[in-house]
């Protein structure tokens, strides 16, 4: 589960890592070359609640290699096209097929699982590790042809697509039941949107930085591809470490303690990013990357965990929907870019994890599934921890 996780988010990083390439080859202004990133998220974002919905309803484990296939056709295809138009289609299908396998993968995950967070945090780290490959990827790519050779970027794609059969295949009859089981449980839902808030403004700066820093880094270093394909890099990779580190983490301090903590780190550490001159800045889009990344997985299961009885629901919305969100902001950095400069584009992403913390407080740890957490197995307002 986790490498075919990898193999369809590779789609979800290749997209801001063509965006150099789109503004160098096609002239693309930086609002045009967001407006890519957007089509690969609105689509994306106004369907994974029906496939969340769907999973929730009935096992679809087909849904798993086909929605690789999909979300490499597009990428593949967007190099190759003939007008920008065609472009935002072709990467909308892709957001398409990034929509369809998360719910459904999530739903199999969680089951294989059995509410380990460090499982958890495997399935998700292949998914951060995908983003963090997509940079050297894509570079390698366009290194052979330029954008006329992003057909070869459908390789993972079929990889993934064999991955995810046998995944599925291994899951046993769990994974193709022909309904989702029945959970145990009261849904939160004022929790789960306070939770999914937290995560949109997450979304939003990573969205962000994934679309932009590659091009800010160059700019602010005088490096030349290669300086803003490690910038991306970073951002990617110390997300994947830092996916891990959270469920190991969170078993020891707790889902919510680590989480809040992590949205605290994000704020010093993006506004060094954007504001510190020359290379220092690596350091601090690694740290950007931990603060974004430790509770990503923790962020899947305390939505499952808010909503029981409604696993493939909050899967889409914590897994794909506030995730792909952030894509509907980037065409307003970049027209802000254009406008002004990067710096200050990007300058309003320090105030989001501030807000996404202050959504935070007050949250308890959710119930395990199946039980109802008494009194004393819920966590004391009064413990540092617990703020």
């Amino acid at each position: 589960m986790s490498l075919g996780h990898a193999c369809v988010d590779v789609y979800q990083g290749a997209v801001a890592a063509l965006v150099p390439y789109f503004v160098a080859e096609r002239a693309y202004s930086y609002a045009a070359a967001s407006g890519v990133v957007l089509a690969a998220s609105l689509l994306s974002s106004l369907v994974q609640p029906l496939f969340g919905v769907l999973t929730d309803r009935w096992a679809m484990p087909w849904l798993l290699p086909l929605s690789a296939l999909t979300a490499g056709a597009g990428v593949a295809l967007s190099g190759v096209t003939s007008s920008y138009a065609l472009t935002l289609a072709v990467v909308a299908v892709s957001g398409v097929g990034v929509a369809a396998y998360h719910p459904e993968a999530a739903r199999v995950a969680r089951a294989v699982a059995r509410g380990r967070h460090t499982a958890m945090g495997w399935f998700s780290f292949g998914g951060n590790a995908g983003f963090a490959l997509a940079p050297l990827l894509v570079f390698a790519v366009m290194a052979t042809g330029g954008l006329r050779a992003s057909p070869l970027l459908f390789v993972p794609a079929l990889v993934g697509a064999v991955l995810c059969a046998a995944a599925v295949r291994s899951a046993g009859s769990g994974a193709g039941s022909a309904a989702a089981p029945a959970a145990v449980g009261e849904d939160d839902w004022g929790s789960f949107l306070r939770l999914s808030g937290a995560v949109v403004c997450r979304s939003v700066v990573f969205v962000g930085l994934g679309t932009f820093v590659s091009l800010y880094v160059r700019e602010r270093t005088g490096g030349g591809a290669v300086a803003g394909t490690a910038a991306l890099f970073v951002l990617y990779a110390g997300g994947a470490a830092g996916t891990l580190a959270g469920g190991r983490l969170a078993e020891r301090y707790g889902r919510m303690a680590v989480v809040r903590r992590s949205y605290a780190l994000t704020v010093p550490a993006v506004a060094g990013l954007v504001l510190v001159p020359g290379p220092p800045v690596y350091l601090f889009v690694a740290l950007t990357s931990a603060g974004l990344y430790v509770p990503f997985s923790l962020h899947i299961t305390l939505g499952q965990d808010f909503l029981p009885r409604r696993v493939g629901t909050a899967s889409g919305v914590t897994l794909g929907l506030t995730v792909s969100v952030g894509g509907l902001a980037a065409p307003a950095l970049g027209a802000l870019a254009d406008a002004t400069s990067l710096r200050s584009a990007l300058l309003p992403l320090i105030t989001l994890p501030a807000l996404g913390r202050l959504l935070l407080c007050g949250l308890r740890e959710p119930a395990p599934p199946g039980t109802a957490a008494t009194a004393a197995e819920r966590p004391d307002p009064r413990d540092p921890a617990a703020r």
